[in-house]
């Protein structure tokens, strides 16, 4: 279990590797303290990862909408499991004063969630529709009473392991995983399928059911957050090369990608960059548009 600790000015950010068995499906715990920041709004870019987001200073998520005619808002639960999603979203700055969470690896929902991944993407579900209400306002009450950050880590971990269902993906899966994290290229699912006697339907059928999105698109999205990595804290970039370096055939694909999943473009991103590589100054909003 490793513990890291972020402190920039007034954001306070640390996060670590549950401990067995649970680091095998969750990526990481993490808790994050902010000051006011100087926009209300900020673009966030699709992980390729489903989360568990606690708002802790207040009990409610907005999410909003760009439109025609200005920026609209949808509230819900301050605890949410967001699925994968394949566009960005749109956060409120003020609620990222006081928040927890929880970063799943791929495939790691169906180990403690009997929903199909596929039926959480682009969704942001309320907790206690998954798990209750009281074992929903428990977790949130338990974080609020936590001392310290290690401690509220401690709650998060304990409450994971109380949901633990010990479901593993499927052997198919985990292959394919593997296969697409180890190379830039996506690999032709004829490769895949060869390799585990599956029938292409019948792999994409399982891999969407426990991933959440198709082979394909997932592999798209992997390499797009590959070059958003690659992109994040650079100053001067040859965008050429990092296309070519993160596996697209040319700059004009790489563009049409980064577009298509964050709404921007890749200078758009240099200009609007955070601390965080996939938090993105929402340059269109100001105070008063959604005050």
């Amino acid at each position: 279990m490793s513990l890291q600790l972020l402190i920039i000015e007034s954001m306070l950010y640390v996060q670590r590797t549950p401990n067995p068995p649970l680091d095998a499906y969750v990526e990481s715990i993490w808790l994050s303290r902010n000051g006011p920041r100087p926009h209300a709004l900020e673009r966030i870019l699709p992980i390729g990862r489903a989360q568990l987001i606690v708002n802790l200073a207040e009990d409610e998520t907005r999410l909003y909408q760009s439109t025609a005619y200005g920026v609209s808002c949808e509230a819900t639960s301050g605890s949410i499991l967001s699925g994968l999603t394949t566009c960005f979203q749109i956060i409120d700055t003020r609620e990222q004063e006081h928040v927890a969470g929880v970063v799943f690896r791929p495939a790691g929902t169906g180990a403690f969630l009997r929903m199909p991944a596929s039926q959480l993407s682009n969704r942001q579900v309320p907790l206690e529709d998954l798990c209750g209400r009281g074992r929903s306002n428990r977790l949130r009450e338990e974080l609020l009473a936590a001392t310290t950050p290690e401690a509220a880590l401690d709650v998060i971990e304990a409450w994971l392991l109380g949901s633990w269902r010990g479901q593993p993906c499927h052997p198919a899966v985990a292959f394919a995983l593997h296969r697409f994290h180890s190379s830039p290229a996506v690999p032709p699912i004829r490769t895949i399928t060869d390799a585990i006697s599956f029938s292409p339907k019948r792999f994409i059928e399982r891999f969407e059911a426990e991933v959440g999105l198709t082979p394909k698109r997932y592999c798209r999205l992997l390499r797009f957050q590959r070059a958003v990595a690659t992109a994040h804290g650079t100053g001067s970039l040859d965008w050429t090369q990092l296309a070519l370096d993160c596996g697209y055939f040319d700059q004009a694909h790489f563009i049409h990608d980064f577009r298509r999943f964050s709404g921007i473009t890749p200078s758009m991103y240099a200009e609007g960059i955070t601390p965080f590589q996939n938090h993105v100054t929402f340059l269109q909003s100001t105070k008063s548009s959604i005050a």
